[in-house]
């Protein structure tokens, strides 16, 4: 749990008796103890800090450059898995992001989106560039090998499992469709479930930039 320290007198109901003993006592100049409450941070999206799970990352981008969280040290990530095919939920979260990205204002290129494909046999190179810029140029995909692609969704906890069509390439993908949000740190700090608002996730990342 994220917690700040406030450090305010803690207030029992008046002991006049009491509070005369330790007006005294501070006026003689002996220490007076003060309580220190802790300050939950109020997180709008479900708290997973110090998860032993989506520790780091290792993938090519839609550039075919190399990638790992430290690439985005000082910004806050947010992971989503999909694929281009997706009919509804994948197109509507990466719209949702982008909307975040705007409620940013001033802070939004502290923002780094990174969409990691469960589809790496269709999804080439090519197709995730073009589906990024469809939603934001700045948006990064990330395509694991099809040997990679069990290991890293199991590092981020997520499910994901190819449903036949009538076709072989006719296929879906039935996946986890909740987003990790990440510290400027490269810290897993949060979960945002699919339906999340851009609104409520736009916040929690405010608080995260104002804790940095």
């Amino acid at each position: 749990m994220n917690q700040r320290f406030s450090c305010t007198p803690v207030q029992p109901p008046i002991d006049r008796r009491r509070f005369v003993q330790m007006a005294l006592a501070s006026a003689a100049g002996v220490p007076v103890l003060i309580a220190c409450s802790p300050e939950v941070i109020p997180f709008k999206n479900t708290d997973v800090t110090g998860g032993s799970f989506a520790k780091d990352l290792r993938l090519k981008d839609h550039y075919g450059n190399l990638r790992t969280m430290a690439n985005f040290k000082g910004k806050i990530v947010v992971v989503f898995f999909g694929f281009t095919q997706c009919p509804d939920v994948c197109p509507t979260s990466m719209t949702t992001l982008a909307e975040v990205k705007r409620l940013l204002g001033a802070q939004r290129d502290l923002l780094q989106v990174l969409f990691i494909t469960v589809d790496p046999e269709r999804d080439t190179q090519a197709l995730l560039k073009e589906y990024m810029a469809s939603f934001d140029p700045g948006f990064i995909a990330l395509r694991p090998e099809p040997d990679e692609l069990k290991g890293v969704a199991s590092d981020f906890k997520i499910y994901f499992k190819k449903v036949p069509g009538s076709t072989p390439t006719s296929y879906t993908m039935d996946h986890s469709a909740g987003k990790y949000i990440f510290d400027t740190e490269g810290r897993v700090r949060l979960f945002s479930a699919n339906g999340t608002d851009a609104a409520t996730i736009a916040s929690d990342i405010k608080i995260l930039l104002s804790a940095a």
